[in-house]
Order: C-alpha cells, then sequence, then structure tokens
C-alpha cells in the first residue's frame, strides 16, 4: 500500500494539482485586491462617494452588515469572469498549437517507405515481362 501511494504522491497529477492550488491562490489575492481597491472605490464614487461596506441594518443590538455580503457577492462575480477569461485564453493557445501540429506533413515510416519500392518494383517487373 505505501509503495503504491509513493507512486501515485509522486506521478505530476499530484504535483500539478499542488501548483495549481498555490497559483489559483495567489490570482485569487490579485483579483480580490483589484476589486477592493479599484473597481469598489470607483463604484463608490459612480454612487455619490458611499461605500457597500458601510452598508447595514440595525435591529436592536444586532448590526446585520449586508454591504459586505453585497461586496462578497462583487467579488465573486469578478474573480469568475477572470478564471472564465484565464481559461479561454489557455485554451485558445493549446487549441492553436494543436491546429500547428496537425499542419505538419506526417512523414511516411520505414515499412511504408519500403512497402511503396516494393510496389514499384512489382509494377516495374510486370512491365518488363509484358
Amino acid at each position: 500500500m505505501w509503495k503504491e501511494f509513493k507512486k501515485f504522491a509522486i506521478q505530476g497529477n499530484v504535483l500539478d494539482l499542488a501548483v495549481a492550488v498555490v497559483i489559483g491562490a495567489a490570482f485569487g489575492k490579485i483579483v480580490s485586491s483589484l476589486v477592493e481597491h479599484i473597481i469598489m472605490p470607483l463604484a463608490g464614487i459612480l454612487l455619490g462617494g458611499y461605500s457597500f461596506e458601510k452598508l447595514e441594518l440595525q435591529m436592536g443590538d444586532a448590526v446585520i452588515k449586508y454591504g459586505i455580503f453585497i461586496q462578497s457577492i462583487v467579488d465573486f462575480f469578478i474573480i469568475s469572469a477572470a478564471i472564465f477569461v484565464f481559461i479561454k485564453l489557455i485554451n485558445k493557445v493549446k487549441f492553436e498549437k494543436k491546429e500547428d501540429e496537425a499542419d505538419v506533413p506526417k512523414k511516411p515510416s520505414e515499412v511504408e517507405l519500403l512497402s511503396e519500392i516494393r510496389d514499384l518494383l512489382k509494377a516495374e517487373k510486370s512491365n518488363v515481362q509484358e
């Protein structure tokens, strides 16, 4: 069982997943910073200097900060859109690369070349006999 686990853990899939998680976390921080420090202040200016984060509802002693919830929803949509565009670009690059590889003509194998030579020799031999 230990050998199987080592084989699984060392395979590229686990390492690729670990790298993806680290890069995803860093990407999430970048987009969150973009939303928090650039987009939302601009939205606040458009709303007359009012910030979503300050929106709250007082009910007795409880304070319901629904503005932070709105902020989180906006963050989610912007992060989702950014990841969508990023994946779309990666897929486009991969697709173009596959098209380039498909355009390269395939060289005949040795067996195919030998088969062609054999067929030509047979055809030549039959032409000589006639």
